[in-house]
């Protein structure tokens, strides 16, 4: 079978760069998460004032009609 890439490269390395990598990948892996969090909830907002708007403008354009 094809071998384990990151142990392949983690056998070149000593276990505390090892570990450092480790760390490093858990937090971005981290901030990954909290920027599509962030990104998310930036939308929601975003979207819920886009949809007032558009009510609001077709309250004004139905008050026009009657």
């Amino acid at each position: 079978m094809i071998p384990n890439i990151r142990r392949f490269f983690a056998m070149f390395r000593t276990e505390e760069e090892e570990r450092s990598y480790s760390r490093k990948a858990f937090y971005n892996f981290v901030g990954f998460l909290a920027s599509c969090v962030a990104f998310s909830f930036v939308a929601q907002r975003l979207e819920s004032r886009q949809s007032k708007d558009v009510l609001n403008l077709a309250k004004v354009a139905n008050s026009f009609v009657h």
